[in-house]
């Protein structure tokens, strides 16, 4: 191959790549924000679950988009990993879409599409019509790029070095090595399946030699979402493993029946004139089939999972996160991200939550009966509820640096706030510990009616964050008012228990000592139910920010519709 050659098939790769990219940005600003609509419909119907993922794909023109954004939402707990199998099954055939696209023989027109597309990106103010405009000139560039990497590659034809390389295609383990290394090093199916189809419309590469290739882009196309999986929950591994799982047992499939039928010539005769067709229609084929051979066995892929990635024992002391995954905001990929973000945020919240509302009971049990095993366990609570915030803060800061409609912005901000609120709660149960410790330490009691009182205190604080204990967003309706009722009790009891105290002074029932003790504590514990009513009404806030994106997008669909 000369020097031009191949600067000219440089040149063509990086037009394909770059139309390719524009299409799939145009699709997801067109269809993206319907993304989390659609996947909300998804039931456990296994054929309403492959249609789903087949339509996503087909819009977006990336089966890793709908496999990494899959993954997320099963780490966030949005889908569960049995109704995941049906959407990567799906969203295996969505991606031969683009493939049935290239098989198209319009590179004549190509120029002509990416000047229509361009010219309404360039020429018409407005957003829709400018993501219509990015897909028509990714797919006119796309098809550009496809005839100058077809016309580079054409002189290889009579390269005895390059056909000698291609003829071992025909072995099946190399033929798959080759297709799974390339496609894992692109990150992309559909680019890797269209680069081949621009070699077989040079005529350098047939379908025999191509099949096997093929075979293996489908398993190279699962390490995006490996990728995705990194650092995450282990459900979300496991849909990972089902990805790849769907590929190998496919491969292994179609490579037994290449191996023992003349499939490679029956697919050739479909469409003798036309290779990339030929390319296409066995890229259809491989993955309708296998689709079809394993939808039965969606539980048993789910069982599988589970035998190569068991749950894991004995990890109860390790400070882990278990919601939030900061793996989200690593790949290129941001459909439904803030859904999930806003997700992994209220159950790590609540997890938060039901650490500190542990540390407000252990405080009171210290005052009755001090344990240092319990003092221990509770400063351990304490050090998990200061990493959990830690955490949520760098989360909300990943977050927030992502362009996210602005309702979604807001919700993310408000978790940040609950999670502060949460973290003085903590503070102010080790505040009553240590004092339990000290007067443990030194022999001090307090009298039986002002343990009855701490009690009281303690029993409403505990109260107001048992309300505060919530499955869902359809939960936050009226939590202000409850809260609010307890929290003013609380401050009046407060008042009351300090006024009694105060008389118990003066009548030299309890030690000065004892009492400036006794008023902290209560001061405490007044604390906790300020802090209560704050997470209330950040919850509030976030129940009307959600309330407010459902009317926005009801709204934008009644606009979509009139138009």
């Amino acid at each position: 191959m000369e020097l031009t050659n191949l600067f000219a098939l440089l040149g063509g790769l990086a037009l394909f790549l770059y139309g390719m990219t524009m299409m799939s940005n145009g699709l997801e600003l067109a269809a993206g924000n319907k993304m989390k609509s659609i996947l909300e419909k998804l039931t456990t119907n296994r054929f309403l679950g492959v249609g789903v993922g087949a339509l996503i794909t087909a819009l977006i023109q990336s089966s890793s988009a709908t496999t990494v954004m899959t993954v997320g939402f099963v780490n966030a707990g949005l889908m569960k990993l049995e109704n995941a199998v049906w959407v990567i099954m799906g969203a295996n055939i969505g991606t031969t879409i683009t493939g049935q696209l290239i098989a198209l023989d319009i590179t004549a027109l190509a120029p002509v599409i990416a000047f229509i597309g361009v010219a309404l990106i360039a020429f018409v103010k407005n957003k829709k019509l400018d993501a219509i405009g990015e897909i028509i000139a990714g797919l006119g560039i796309l098809f550009m790029g496809m005839e100058m990497m077809s016309s580079a590659m054409a002189p290889l034809r009579s390269s005895p070095e390059f056909v000698s390389i291609v003829s071992n295609f025909e072995n099946p383990l190399i033929g798959i090595l080759v297709g799974a290394g390339f496609t894992a090093i692109i990150q992309s199916s559909s680019a890797s399946v269209g680069i081949l189809q621009a070699l077989a419309m040079s005529g350098v590469i047939t379908l025999p030699s191509a099949i096997y290739v093929l075979f293996g882009q489908n398993i190279g196309t699962c390490i995006t979402a490996v990728l995705a999986s990194i650092g995450t929950g282990r459900n979300a591994k496991r849909t990972t493993i089902i990805h790849l799982s769907f590929n190998i047992i496919g491969t292994i499939i179609f490579v037994i029946i290449s191996m023992l039928t003349p499939f490679a010539h029956i697919m050739q005769s479909l469409t003798p004139s036309n290779i990339p067709a030929q390319i296409a229609n066995v890229h259809t084929v491989f993955n309708v089939v296998t689709t079809i051979l394993l939808l039965p066995f969606g539980k048993q892929l789910v069982q599988l999972a589970y035998i190569i990635l068991p749950e894991k024992e004995g990890l109860e002391d390790k400070m882990t996160l278990k919601y939030l995954d900061f793996g989200i905001f690593e790949n290129d990929y941001h459909i439904g991200t803030s859904a999930i973000a806003n997700t992994q945020l209220f159950n790590e919240t609540q997890n938060m939550l039901n650490v500190a509302i542990d540390n407000v009971r252990k405080s009171f049990e210290l005052m009755i009966d001090f344990k240092e095993e319990k003092f221990e366990k509770l400063q351990k609570n304490e050090d998990y509820i200061n990493y959990l915030n830690k955490n949520i803060v760098d989360f909300t800061t990943n977050a927030l640096s992502i362009e996210f409609p602005i309702e979604g912005s807001q919700t993310i901000g408000l978790f940040l706030k609950v999670s502060a609120d949460l973290e003085r709660v903590g503070d102010h149960a080790v505040n009553i510990a240590l004092r339990a410790k000290n007067l443990y330490e030194e022999n001090r009691h307090f009298s039986h009616e002002a343990m009855d009182e701490i009690g009281i205190m303690s029993s409403l604080c505990t109260n107001i964050l048992d309300e505060l204990r919530i499955l869902n967003y359809d939960e936050f309706k009226g939590i202000v008012d409850k809260v609010d009722v307890i929290e003013d009790n609380i401050d009046k009891t407060h008042y009351e228990f300090s006024k009694r105290q105060i008389e118990r002074l003066k009548k030299k029932e309890c030690t000065t000592e004892n009492s400036v003790v006794f008023t902290k504590t209560l001061t405490d514990f007044e604390r906790i139910g300020d802090h209560g009513l704050n997470i209330a009404e950040s919850f509030y806030k976030i129940k009307e920010a959600v309330a407010a994106m459902k009317m926005v997008k009801s709204q934008n669909e009644d606009l979509e519709v009139a138009v």
